[in-house]
């Protein structure tokens, strides 16, 4: 959990039976079954600002988020 509910992190990892699997431009993301009702549709993407860079993910499911983005509730 997060200030939010629920939080985010990416880590590696290899994948376990049952777990999504995404590839896009060679990078795979996994998602194991139960985050991934909450993160169905979600994006990630690496950002780079004056703010600091690293991966941002942009979660339709997420009803309200923290002032930082690590968090959220659905």
């Amino acid at each position: 959990g997060g200030c939010s509910g629920f939080q985010y992190q990416l880590a590696f990892d290899n994948a376990k039976p049952g777990d999504k699997v995404f590839e896009h431009d060679g990078v795979k993301i996994l998602v194991d079954q139960k985050s991934y009702l909450f993160l169905n549709d979600s994006e990630v993407d690496y950002t780079d600002s004056l703010y600091g860079a690293g991966f941002a993910i942009k979660n339709p499911n997420a009803k309200s988020t923290c002032g930082c983005g690590q968090s959220f509730s659905a």
